[in-house]
């Protein structure tokens, strides 16, 4: 079970000294649920603008071009570039269902550790559908080790870029990914090695 909540994270990474992180964009799929006016105390406590924003490329490209204009402002707090989906309340009808089976919980990221109160489990009644629960006879013996040579965790932080990575493009790639930000098509990883090979023409 790996359902986590955006917020807790983007404070752990407001909160990191060494982080540079000026702006958010936020996605949009999980604002349609859950709203963006939880996103409003963090932006007005760490004093960032964040644009929610879909995935499609002219929403990416919106997105981007509002957060720039509030970095150059100088402005702080929320915007909506994706209203044809997502109102500042969420849905309240779908994150009742999700919370009547689910409840917070402390979640572990990759490349990051734990965070509390960052992620959904399984409410005690539905607990026999939790896959960990089923088969944790199976999974006793299986302990899940981060690679040494990775850094996704400083890439998560904004820390680094995935080509300082000694791994990013050779023991690293999407098809044998090492870390998170590999692992998905929306990586920043799997980004990087996608356009920036074709940036270069390879």
């Amino acid at each position: 079970m790996s359902q986590v909540r955006v917020p807790p994270a983007l404070e752990v990474i407001l909160q990191d000294p060494e982080v540079e992180v000026q702006g958010f964009l936020a996605p949009g799929h999980v604002t349609t649920v859950m709203g963006y006016q939880e996103y409003e105390p963090i932006a007005e406590t760490y004093r960032v603008p964040i644009v929610v924003t879909g995935f499609e490329p002219v929403d990416l490209l919106v997105g981007l071009l509002e957060l720039v204009r509030h970095l150059e402002a100088g402005k702080h707090g929320v915007w909506n570039a994706y209203k044809r989906s997502v109102r500042r309340e969420g849905n309240p009808v779908a994150r009742r269902h999700m919370f009547r089976v689910f409840e917070i919980c402390d979640m572990k990221w990759r490349g990051i550790g734990w965070i509390p109160r960052s992620g959904l489990c399984l409410r005690p009644e539905f607990r026999n559908l939790d896959a960990r629960q089923a088969f944790r006879d199976l999974l006793a013996d299986i302990q899940p080790e981060e690679s040494p040579v990775c850094i996704a965790g400083l890439i998560l932080r904004g820390i680094k870029k995935p080509p300082d990575c000694p791994a990013f493009g050779r023991e690293c790639t999407p098809q044998h990914p090492l870390g998170a930000p590999m692992v998905s098509s929306e990586g920043a990883c799997a980004a990087y090695y996608r356009y920036g090979r074709l940036a270069k023409g390879t």
